[in-house]
């Protein structure tokens, strides 16, 4: 179908308004394309930015981004062909450290996880910057769990309805940080783009993962790709120092139950594993 006009301002406010408050209210609305099938990446991106507008207006602050759909493996199965990024808010950041007990189900919709690189970052990044240049600009790595949650039922959407949903972002537990220390670029540089990773439920194995599975060259492929597309959107911000930045799941998403306990196996790279009961 051939676009005759984008979407009204006052229509994104409204796309906006729904979809944060169905994640309020913990309801599954329908797909936002198939109410407006002209509705593409730079109208959902519209709606990324109102959203962010309103939870500012609340009192949530940015803290970061996530990066989606960067397992270029799993592409196919939600009819996606590119990643997608969103915001991190203080009310979605944990620390493993601030976590006591299990963690509640209830305030997400078809939940599934995701074990991540995370990255924080000491210095803004610069438009151009290769993988070794971007590594200069993060001051720790540490791994994390990702909960991401779908507001259209099934996992079944097209990928301007996943942007404009928080990026399916519902919170992210990142563990012990790991200094980017000074005369340590090499080796990090070399472990990003080859460690392996366990992912297990009940110490059992679901799936093994790799570095290569974000878009085939590790995490900072995946930074680098978002430096890209943000200088690309010029309603959209550049990254800042002290944002958090999770680069894209290693392995599938799997859905979570309650009563399951979540773990990593990592090798290849100094960094805790992570362990999440729900």
């Amino acid at each position: 179908m051939n676009r005759t006009m984008p979407p009204t301002s006052a229509s994104i406010s409204a796309c906006a308004a729904k979809l944060l408050a169905a994640s309020d209210q913990r309801q599954q609305i329908p797909l936002v394309t198939e109410r407006d099938p002209t509705f593409d990446l730079a109208d959902a991106y519209r709606v990324t930015d109102e959203v962010r507008q309103l939870r500012e207006a609340r009192g949530e602050g940015v803290v970061g981004r996530k990066i989606g759909f960067t397992n270029t493996t799993i592409w196919d199965e939600y009819n996606v062909a590119a990643p997608i990024w969103g915001y991190v808010y203080d009310t979605t950041l944990h620390r493993f450290a601030d976590v006591t007990g299990p963690v509640a189900l209830a305030p997400f919709v078809e939940p599934r996880i995701e074990p991540e690189i995370v990255f924080g970052l000491a210095q803004a990044p610069e438009v151009g910057m290769d993988e070794r240049a971007l590594l200069a600009c993060v001051g720790w790595v540490a791994l994390g769990f990702e909960v991401v949650q779908s507001l259209f039922e099934g996992w079944r959407f097209r990928a301007p309805d996943t942007v404009a949903a928080f990026g399916l972002h519902g919170a992210l537990y990142v563990g012990e940080p790991a200094a980017v220390s000074p005369g340590s670029e090499a080796a990090w540089f070399e472990a990003l783009g080859r460690f392996d990773i366990e992912l297990r439920r009940d110490d059992a194995l679901v799936e093994a993962g790799h570095a290569s599975n974000v878009l085939r060259g590790g995490p900072l492929s995946a930074l680098r790709h978002l430096v890209e597309v943000l200088a690309a959107d010029t309603s959209s911000p550049p990254l800042t120092a002290g944002e958090v930045i999770t680069t894209g799941t290693l392995t599938n998403a799997y859905p979570i139950r309650a009563n399951e306990l979540w773990d990593t196996r990592i090798a290849g790279l100094p960094l805790a594993d992570v362990r999440l009961a729900f």
